[in-house]
């Protein structure tokens, strides 16, 4: 369902993006199968810097899907910025974010929806988990690592946070505290805020075309302090108490 510039849509998908000129048409045309016959909905590519065709071919798409639109970033700011402000200029009170490269199936989404409707207002997020990873034996083998020892230092119940595959209320998510390397804490986060979250398996694909914009050793480093920065915020939460009366006025 297509939606006018007057009303909200009931969903907004949101896609960083850095080079991925090859990924961009079959990605959009798998979005619109996979939303086809379901609620309203917009897609928001966030072009996170890119140097080659990127931009082009969503300009060009654009022009006969009126729920694609794209943000581009003046400069290459990492994934955790363009998802923040990809969701800060969506309508919808629900987000779901994808990779842009291929790898994650659109089709999974309407399930994602269907889930995070089911759990109802307690649950702040629906995360992917990965089967099947198409990734280097490398990557593969650093990524069990780091989900070692994420899992050890915050217990958030999930054996693969770098899934792109999320689905969450945007409210939630704008109330998390926002630094570079956010998209990796989504779980420890949401449930720090007193929220539940619900798992999925989803299975990998290989990339459409291209190659990986994110390195290992270019994120090792800030990897590491993120995670003690987290588990720092985990421990010191604080619950704030419930609102049982008062009153309020614009001020």
């Amino acid at each position: 369902m297509i939606v006018s510039a007057d009303n909200c849509p009931d969903v907004t998908i949101v896609v960083p993006v850095r080079n991925e000129g090859g990924n961009i048409e079959p990605l959009v045309i798998e979005i619109e199968a996979a939303m086809k016959g379901g609620g309203s909905f917009e897609v928001i590519y966030v072009d996170d810097g890119s140097t080659d065709n990127t931009e082009a071919e969503l300009i060009r798409l654009e022009v006969t899907r009126p729920w694609l639109h794209h943000l581009k970033h003046d400069r290459s700011c990492g994934k955790s910025a363009a998802v923040r402000n990809g969701v800060k200029a969506a309508r919808a009170p629900v987000i779901v974010t994808m990779d842009g490269d291929g790898q994650n199936d659109p089709a999974v989404v309407p399930r994602m929806l269907a889930e995070l409707k089911e759990a109802g207002p307690h649950c702040g997020l629906v995360a992917g988990q990965r089967l099947g990873r198409q990734d280097t034996a490398f990557k593969r083998l650093q990524s069990k690592v780091a989900n070692v020892v994420r899992e050890a230092f915050l217990d958030d119940g999930t054996r693969d946070t770098n899934c792109g595959l999320k689905c969450f209320p945007r409210a939630v998510y704008l109330d998390l505290p926002f630094f570079d390397g956010l998209h990796r804490f989504l779980p420890a986060l949401v449930r720090r805020d007193g929220y539940a979250i619900s798992l999925i398996d989803v299975v990998d694909r290989p990339r459409l075309s291209g190659v990986s914009n994110y390195g290992f050793f270019d994120r090792l480093w800030v990897g590491i302090a993120d995670l003690l920065g987290v588990t720092w915020l985990v421990r010191r939460r604080k619950k704030l108490p419930h609102i049982v009366a008062g009153s309020s006025r614009a001020l």
